[in-house]
């Protein structure tokens, strides 16, 4: 390696690498392409004193976890980002060039390098994501087959699967058999989600800012996992808005000169987090406005201000800024280790034990 190098940047693939090698202007001084990870993870290991580049990807977070394991300091950059800097038509070589480019912008953040716990905690959610999908696919399949004999199954996963055996016996008796293994399916791929769940849990006990986030109302087991296995780390965010805008909870902005608007939220950053959050702050909402009807001397001012906001805006808009609500509590108390109040705007200082 040419002794003017310091940055190294890598366009992984599953198993082909091609890299760029740059000095510190982000000049291309040379480039190689490896055709497999074992022959990459042999250069890896002869590489000393520079800075590895490399997109945030499936595996950039395995591959990052050896640069730090080999003393190398490492930067994986988002990849919405990076491909501004692609001049050409897109090649693996380009793309490797493009990295060295954006790896000169400052102002580009770096995505953290998960730890293989994190990572794990992403998959649970991920394989519980996919058996989530693929059961509803199985219960509309069902349900429009069943509506073919004007037999209806109500909505909802667990009513389906109540009530759909003594529709099947309902329809041609030559169907009796494929529709019982489809339902079947269904509790097995429910049974399977279930499983998913303890095992979140169970991990959430081995990770201390999971369960203090749960402190607050609409984060459950499954949004505190998935936020704090995303994020990585609170402090990587400066603020409460920041870990919001980073979720696509912010607004969009398109302003000039003394003009500013603000338009709907950007839907930027990571869905399925947002996605948890929403949920957990429909929920949180629909207590807080059951209250509101039962004992409104009872709600706190968190649920005050939403079911304020509830009437003015309505309820998907609440839900929304609810959710960004959440949010920031949750930068707020995953930084500073407060607990939750929802009479001091949410937070009040831990007592120490």
């Amino acid at each position: 390696m040419m002794k003017d190098v310091t940055t190294i940047a890598v366009d992984l693939a599953k198993d082909v690498f091609q890299v760029a090698y740059g000095d510190g202007h982000g000049r291309v001084l040379s480039r190689q392409r490896l055709s497999s990870r074992r022959a990459f993870a042999v250069q890896l290991g002869q590489w000393r004193d520079v800075v590895v580049v490399m997109e945030s990807c499936a595996t950039a977070h395995y591959w990052g976890r050896e640069c730090q394991r080999l003393g190398l300091q490492v930067r994986l950059l988002p990849a919405q980002h990076v491909g501004a800097y692609r001049r050409r038509n897109k090649t693996d070589a380009a793309d490797a060039e493009a990295l060295l480019e954006a790896n000169r912008n400052a102002q580009i953040k770096d995505v953290p390098v998960k730890n293989e716990t994190q990572q794990l905690v992403l998959a649970v959610h991920s394989l519980r994501e996919g058996w989530k999908a693929a059961r509803t696919a199985r219960i509309n399949a069902l349900r429009g087959h069943l509506l073919g004999f004007g037999q209806a199954i109500p909505l909802g996963a667990e009513k389906a699967i109540s009530q759909a055996s003594a529709c099947i016996e309902k329809v041609p008796h030559a169907l009796h058999g494929l529709l019982h293994q489809m339902l079947e399916e269904i509790s097995q791929l429910s049974q399977r989600m279930v499983d998913a769940e303890r095992q979140i849990i169970a991990l959430n006990k081995q990770n201390p800012a999971a369960t203090h986030l749960q402190q607050i109302s609409g984060i459950g087991p499954l949004t505190a996992s998935a936020l704090t296995a995303s994020a990585v780390d609170a402090r990587y965010f400066k603020s409460g808005r920041q870990l919001s805008a980073w979720l696509g909870l912010t607004p969009r902005e398109h302003s000039s000169g003394s003009s500013r608007h603000l338009g709907r939220i950007s839907k930027r950053g990571d869905v399925y987090v947002r996605m948890l959050l929403v949920h957990g702050a429909r929920s949180a909402l629909s207590v807080a406005l059951a209250l509101r009807h039962k004992a409104p001397e009872k709600l706190n001012r968190i649920q005050c201000w939403a079911t304020q906001l509830y009437d003015r805006v309505g309820m998907h808009k609440a839900i929304v800024a609810m959710a960004n609500k959440l949010a920031r509590i949750c930068w707020a108390m995953w930084t500073h280790g407060e607990c939750y109040d929802g009479n001091n705007t949410g937070l009040v200082k831990a007592v120490p034990a």
